[in-house]
């Protein structure tokens, strides 16, 4: 489960910051810039683009989160996992948000560790959360008979459970005592976690990655399959073609979604150190944060089930051209 907490400048580059800031100032003898103003530490533009980010990320996932916390028709168990990726995203995105105000207001250790476990916690729920609704989907095709009996409510949710367990486990690592804080020379790219932490999570990320493409793989042969009986039976070939070749092109961006924006961060993470440039740690940390962004899109903005809460929750109607087509998990 590749997670990580966005970097932190060290002191070498805060040093070099006020460095800048003092040179530019000594160069221009009517500059009205105070000492005070030298102390001030200036904010990384890249600090507060995960900010700003954490601020989308935890707007979008609250509102999710909230209508299905508050619709009791949304209680299957495809709900439940949309639910769990939203709460997992939600909370990677206050983590951003905190992450930014104990890096420049409340910068001391235990609060570096802090936003380190809520941001390992948390993305990793995200990834595992993701995992769970693509074997969801799988499942739903594969023993389509069987499906409703088989994954319960009850079952979903210790799934989910075991999940959550395992990943605030992770999390807590870096408190109990698996950081670089005291030996800087074992940190990753991604302080307070150690070379060794990081590679453990990058492998596991891409472990999952690869099972989820085998898990969409077959859920397009499904789905080919599905279509050909349909039309022998129902002689519907262009639609149920139409209709097939629209959920491949689905499943393409989600999958494309997810490899965009995960991948190249956590290859970064086994090849690289503390040692390597911060600036690519930012370039390849920021577009991981964005598929919490697009996660609610996919999966819960999407659904005309969300979309029918929502239009109640806001304005008390449903609209005319809402389509009431009954769902399930194998929707694409």
């Amino acid at each position: 489960m590749m997670l990580f907490m966005p970097p932190v400048m060290n002191g070498q580059a805060r040093n070099n910051s006020k460095q800048s800031l003092s040179w530019l100032s000594s160069d221009n003898s009517n500059s009205s810039v105070t000492t005070s103003d030298l102390a001030t530490e200036t904010v990384n533009p890249w600090d507060i683009a995960l900010c700003v980010v954490g601020t989308v990320i935890s707007c979008e996932n609250a509102i999710v989160v909230a209508v299905i916390f508050y619709t009791p028709t949304l209680r299957t168990p495809m709900f439940i996992l949309i639910g769990s990726l939203a709460l997992a995203d939600l909370l990677g995105g206050v983590g951003l948000i905190l992450n930014f105000i104990f890096l420049y207001l409340l910068n001391f250790e235990a609060a570096r560790l802090v936003s380190a476990a809520l941001l390992i916690a948390s993305f990793s729920a995200s990834v595992c959360s993701l995992l769970a609704i693509t074997m969801d989907r799988y499942l739903s095709l594969y023993n389509a008979l069987t499906y409703h009996t088989e994954r319960t409510t009850t079952f979903t949710y210790l799934v989910l459970f075991a999940i959550w367990v395992t990943c605030i486990s992770l999390g807590s690592l870096p408190v109990v005592g698996w950081n670089c804080l005291e030996d800087e020379t074992s940190c990753s790219v991604i302080k307070p976690i150690t070379k060794n932490n990081a590679a453990v999570l990058s492998v596991s990320f891409l472990l999952i990655f690869a099972l989820m493409l085998q898990l969409y793989v077959q859920i397009c042969k499904i789905a080919f399959r599905h279509a050909q009986q349909i039309a022998v039976q129902y002689h519907f070939v262009a639609t149920s073609s139409t209709s097939t070749r629209k959920g491949i092109s689905t499943l393409s961006v989600i999958l494309g979604t997810f490899a965009v924006c995960w991948v190249p961060f956590a290859i970064y993470c086994l090849i690289a150190d503390s040692s390597y440039p911060l600036i690519y740690t930012y370039v390849t940390v920021l577009p991981a944060t964005c598929n919490s962004v697009i996660n609610p899109i996919i999966y819960a903005y999407r659904n005309p089930d969300i979309q029918k809460s929502l239009w109640v929750a806001c304005c008390g109607c449903i609209s005319s051209n809402f389509s009431f087509r009954p769902r399930s998990s194998s929707d694409v």
